[in-house]
């Protein structure tokens, strides 16, 4: 198998201001390519630290992909130490460069003159264009190794991956592992430990094949690779571990491969010809944001309240002044009216409504923070399900979001084996 190692370059990561989102991308895409990751750097804008991050990259793996540090300013300086190492000289290449013009140009803006070392290649590099941006990527094989630059927005840089460099990727003799099989799991439900037990035997006996746990966002993230010299057997071996995976784990499973909870959810509402709406309150939106991110979601959404404060709750959904009195926002009673309320008010199949304690103030003994209540209503029965998270505000609220979608994840399933 051959061997990859990720740079990300910018002292925005250094300091935590900033999320390295791109080499936990990078890492999945180059693992379902075959190819091992042998590690990852994260460094600064300094030429010194940028150029010890290659030559560790270079003396370990057969390829090196590393974002960040292309654009215009000083401190971008990561393809001038890339060519300085490898020994190649940077010219300027006009159809980069009148493209980059061009770019300014339609938004009614000059070019600077520190935008033209965007388009500066060597002469032996395939140029990745940029399809969001103003700094083109760069492909150099040179001296048996490949060398791959990709901006640092994670936006720009994903699609540049997937459009231009995973393609060259493809078209290299021998690069990519072949025989190599991998496959992503995402288990909602049990926590990280409590999916350890019930792997058991699986995870014990991992010999030709290797599985990794990972907790995140409320979400457990099993990865499964199987390696052998016969790609027609490890995809077999493979097949035969996610089934052993699913009969272990049964509908905690939300979905494998490259879907997600929201994306399971649409298909099951599409599938099955229903229109979901919802209600939330410590959550803000964010169930309503993660259906709405999917393309064509008006096919089965039709919409969402966020009735944050008790007076809106009244207004908007009708929940009973004298409810709100004796049981409070955060409760099952509330929950229940506010699903009712949303269900009458849309006239929607399924409707599902969150009210809780998100933090880090609201919280007593009685009602901790964390206390969530998410309710369901689904062909005349409504139900309310009590949740208790642990978390900061912002995790708080992305376990209620993920809880009432995967809520009603399962009680789709439900009525979908029972026809």
């Amino acid at each position: 198998m051959k061997k990859a190692y990720i740079i990300s370059t910018g002292t925005e990561l250094l300091l935590g201001t900033t999320v390295d989102t791109n080499s936990m991308f990078l890492a999945r895409k180059l693992a379902e390519l075959g190819l091992k990751v042998m590690g990852k750097s994260i460094v600064g804008d300094n030429r010194d630290t940028i150029a010890a991050a290659f030559k560790t990259g270079l003396e370990m793996a057969d390829l090196v992909v590393a974002s960040g540090g292309l654009g215009p300013t000083r401190d971008d300086l990561t393809k001038e130490v890339v060519c300085e190492l490898l020994g190649c000289e940077l010219q300027v290449v006009e159809e980069e460069l009148e493209a980059i013009k061009a770019f300014f140009s339609k938004r009614n803006r000059k070019m600077a003159e520190s935008n033209r070392k965007q388009a500066m290649f060597p002469p032996e590099a395939k140029i990745l264009k940029n399809r969001l941006g103003t700094a083109p990527g760069m492909y150099l094989a040179k001296d048996g190794k490949i060398v791959i630059l990709l901006p640092g927005p994670p936006r720009e840089m994903q699609d540049m991956y997937l459009a231009a460099a995973e393609p060259l990727l493809g078209q290299e003799e021998g690069l990519m592992g072949s025989s190599g099989q991998t496959r992503i799991m995402r288990v909602l439900g049990p926590g990280e430990s409590q999916v350890e037990d019930l792997l058991g035997e699986i995870l014990d006996k991992q010999q030709d094949y290797g599985i990794a746990l990972l907790a995140q966002e409320g979400e457990v993230i099993i990865k499964i690779t199987v390696d052998g010299p016969d790609p027609v057997e490890a995809g077999r071996r493979l097949e035969e571990l996610c089934r052993s995976i699913e009969a272990a784990l049964g509908s905690n499973v939300v979905c494998v491969g490259e879907d997600t909870l929201a994306g399971v959810v649409a298909k099951l509402l599409t599938r099955q010809g229903l229109f979901m709406a919802a209600v939330e309150s410590c959550s803000g939106g964010l169930l309503s944001k993660m259906i709405t991110d999917l393309p064509g979601s008006s096919n089965f959404f039709w919409g969402s309240v966020v009735s944050y404060s008790n007076q809106a709750k009244q207004v908007l959904v009708g929940v009973k002044e004298d409810t709100l009195q004796a049981y409070g926002a955060v409760s099952r009673e509330t929950a229940a009216e506010m699903v009712v309320g949303i269900k009458n008010l849309s006239g929607v199949d399924v409707a599902v409504s969150i009210t809780g304690i998100a933090g880090p103030d609201g919280g007593s003994d009685e009602k901790p923070v964390g206390l969530v209540y998410i309710g369901l209503a689904l062909k005349g029965t409504v139900e309310v399900k009590e949740m208790r998270f642990v978390g900061d505000r912002s995790g708080i609220r992305t376990l209620a979001a993920k809880s009432a979608l995967d809520l009603v994840r399962r009680r789709l399933l439900t009525e979908e084996g029972a026809k």
